[in-house]
C-alpha cells in the first residue's frame, strides 16, 4: 500500500493530490450533514425532537475549523469519527423501508474516511518537503 501511495504521489504530485483529497472531504461531509439533517427532520415520524439531531451533527460540526485550516490532524481524527457514521448506514440499511437512506450514509461516511485519510498523509508529507 505504501508504495502504491509513494508511486500514485510521484505520478500526480503532492499538490494535486492534496487538493483532490480536499475536494472530496468537502463534498462528501457536507452530503453527509444533509443526510444526518434529514434524518433528524424528516425521518422521525409525527413528534419532533431536536436532541437526536443536536446529537448527530454535533461531532461533525466540531470538525469545521480543522476542515476550514486545513489541518492533517484535524482530518485524521475526522476520519476515524467518520466511521461511526458508516456502522450507523451499515445498521440503517438492515432496516426494512432504510436500505437506500442506510446504504447512501454509509458510502457517504466511506467517502470522508478516504478523502480525511488522503488529505492528512498528503497534505502532512506536502508540509514537511517544503519545510
Amino acid at each position: 500500500m505504501r508504495q502504491w501511495l509513494e508511486g500514485l504521489e510521484e505520478k500526480h504530485g503532492l499538490d494535486k493530490l492534496t487538493r483532490q483529497a480536499r475536494q472530496l472531504v468537502i463534498i462528501s461531509f457536507v452530503l453527509l450533514l444533509v443526510l444526518v439533517i434529514y434524518r433528524g427532520f424528516f425521518v422521525q415520524g409525527d413528534t419532533f425532537n431536536w436532541r437526536p439531531v443536536v446529537a448527530f451533527v454535533l461531532p461533525l460540526v466540531l470538525f469545521l475549523p480543522s476542515i476550514i485550516g486545513q489541518r492533517a490532524r484535524g482530518h485524521a481524527w475526522l476520519a476515524f469519527v467518520s466511521l461511526l457514521y458508516f456502522t450507523q448506514g451499515v445498521m440503517l440499511a438492515t432496516l426494512p423501508g432504510q436500505g437506500m437512506r442506510g446504504v447512501l450514509e454509509a458510502l457517504v461516511a466511506l467517502a470522508l474516511f478516504t478523502g480525511c485519510m488522503g488529505y492528512a498523509r498528503f497534505r502532512s508529507r506536502q508540509q514537511r518537503l517544503n519545510g
